[in-house]
């Protein structure tokens, strides 16, 4: 059965629609505030953290509302990365952390990503149980008057995260002389990015830290790698650390200005895992990973087992096959032996300790020659529009195309109203010509 309000990632979409409006908050906090108080009757406990969108302010209340309504206790801990969330609610031991955030989409959407005591984001099977009870009548959920929950407001949140972060690293790791640029896309690691660099003794250069509302993912952060080239280059750092709206995703920048994305950060990682003997299994991906890294991990002898898109997806085949590296080419990279899910600042800081004897970011972070990729990002009324007769043949006329010289992938985004078409060949016209038969079957 599809789910109703959840996609790959929580629930997203444009504020003030169908599911992302006061009203559907109050929803869906008192669904999952009635949820947890029944899987655990401890603490009742939710934690909430938020990104930096104007939206967020009329949704947290309404949110807030829902889970107090259910005889949930509430602690709100304002702008703070998703794994810093996922962080506390464990160290916490709530019964739930949510995450009002749209990750990278720009400020006019906003959305939740929900996660359990254990600190991981929610199964399938619990999201649909959550589902029945949001279109459940609201007076069935609601609790005694004498049971409401109180809220209160958590003041250093941001601090405990760092804190847990660092805790991760011996106790004389420094960065003293190195010279950091960082982007925070004006979001949620806005705070904490700048502060845990600096007070590891690095010069830290700071973008992206003045959020008003409106301005997160615009024209920087992670999916904008442009910004973070030109902070390295005009600063003469030795690397550029850009992350998303929530902070859960990191592309770099070399000393060089080359752009590092996710597969080549992995690839650095396992390399290093496996020669340390802290790799366990082998490497997560997903369906986008280039080609390129998976004949890299053949060469390596590091066993590579693809996901669906998305990194909760990464992190179930991760904890199915007892791996503790995944991740995709985005730049959400889980490293489980630190972290239950994506977490640019904690990656940030494993590259940074590979590199603290005088490594340089770009032989550290140029593992292996990538297959071309082209990906399209097609805007659409109507995602169904993939299943049409036109657009199925237009698939399969490419796929035979390609076949033997590359691969093709075309799929709904869980996000975003837009059909994604990838392609990977060393072929170029042939790899153009098959994502034009592709995109002239959407369009």
């Amino acid at each position: 059965m599809l789910k109703k309000y959840f996609g790959t990632d929580g629930i997203r979409g444009r504020v003030n629609n169908s599911k992302i409006n006061g009203e559907m908050f109050f929803k869906f906090g008192l669904a999952a505030g009635t949820y947890f108080k029944n899987q655990k009757k401890i603490k009742q406990t939710a934690l909430i953290a938020k990104d930096t969108r104007l939206s967020g302010y009329t949704l947290e209340p309404a949110l807030v509302s829902g889970l107090t309504s259910a005889g949930m206790h509430v602690y709100t801990l304002g702008p703070l990365p998703t794994n810093g969330l996922a962080m506390l609610t464990k160290k916490m031991k709530a019964n739930l952390g949510i995450m009002i955030t749209a990750s990278h989409n720009p400020f006019y959407d906003n959305g939740l990503k929900l996660f359990g005591p254990d600190g991981l984001k929610l199964s399938d099977k619990i999201e649909k149980k959550i589902e029945k009870l949001i279109d459940a009548k609201v007076a069935k959920n609601l609790s005694n008057p004498n049971s409401l929950g109180r809220v209160r407001r958590l003041e250093n949140a941001n601090d405990i995260y760092i804190k847990i972060l660092k805790s991760n690293f011996p106790k004389n790791f420094s960065l003293k002389g190195m010279k950091i640029a960082i982007d925070c896309a004006n979001g949620a690691g806005y705070k904490s990015g700048p502060k845990l660099f600096k007070s590891l003794g690095a010069k830290v250069y700071k973008f992206g830290i003045s959020p008003n509302g409106f301005n997160i993912n615009d024209k920087c952060g992670s999916t904008f790698p442009q910004k973070i080239k030109y902070l390295v280059k005009k600063y003469n750092a030795d690397i550029g650390i850009s992350l998303d709206g929530d902070a859960d995703r990191i592309i770099i920048s070399d000393e060089k200005g080359k752009i590092i994305d996710g597969d080549q950060i992995i690839a650095m990682l396992a390399k290093r895992w496996k020669k340390k003997r802290i790799l366990k299994g082998g490497v997560i991906g997903t369906l986008m990973s280039n080609y390129g890294l998976q004949n890299y991990f053949k060469d390596q002898k590091i066993k590579f087992i693809r996901a669906a898109v998305g990194d909760r997806y990464v992190k179930e085949k991760m904890k199915k096959n007892n791996f503790n590296l995944g991740g995709e080419q985005s730049g959400h990279i889980i490293l489980g032996k630190f972290a239950t899910t994506g977490d640019g600042l904690l990656v940030g800081l494993e590259i940074l300790f590979s590199m603290r004897k005088g490594k340089k970011a770009s032989n550290l972070l140029n593992s292996f020659k990538a297959t071309p990729q082209i990906l399209e990002n097609i805007r659409v009324k109507d995602k169904s529009i993939i299943n049409s007769t036109k657009c199925k043949t237009a698939i399969k006329k490419s796929e035979k195309l390609i076949k033997n010289q590359g691969r093709m992938l075309i799929r709904k985004s869980g996000t975003e109203p837009k059909i994604r078409i990838m392609g990977e060949s060393n072929n170029i016209l042939l790899l153009k010509k098959c994502i034009n038969i592709v995109r002239k079957s959407i369009t």
